[in-house]
């Protein structure tokens, strides 16, 4: 299984991004697509994740309202879009998937992609 995550970029405050994730190597519909993000001299936090369903979405407090995931499954593909960018939304971004989780917001997924990094500058 491989992700390839790729859309970030370097964005001026209250601009947006939309990082895409895409999935090779297993069936897409049935899985748990998350983001995660690591700022320099942090841990790794939860950002958003959807369940295969696609009306199940879930968000860190941090974001809500002003990102949004989505999914395509035809195109085996995981998107974030992010708007109203602040410089605390600076950090590595990572998709990851899984089948089966047990708290969403945990890192408790089996596959991880490489990570894109977002700057957003004041």
């Amino acid at each position: 299984v491989q992700l390839q995550a790729s859309g970030g970029g370097l964005v001026q405050a209250g601009g947006s991004l939309r990082l895409s994730c895409a999935l090779s190597g297993r069936p897409f519909s049935t899985l748990v697509m998350a983001w995660f993000r690591q700022a320099p001299g942090q841990e790794r936090e939860f950002v958003a994740a959807i369940r295969w369903s696609v009306i199940s979405t879930y968000y860190a407090d941090s974001v809500k309202g002003r990102f949004a995931i989505s999914r395509d499954n035809a195109m085996n593909t995981v998107y974030l879009q992010m708007n109203n960018l602040k410089p605390e939304d600076t950090a590595v971004y990572y998709c990851a998937a899984t089948g089966v989780v047990t708290d969403i917001r945990s890192e408790e997924y089996d596959y991880w992609g490489q990570g894109t990094q977002v700057t957003v500058s004041s």
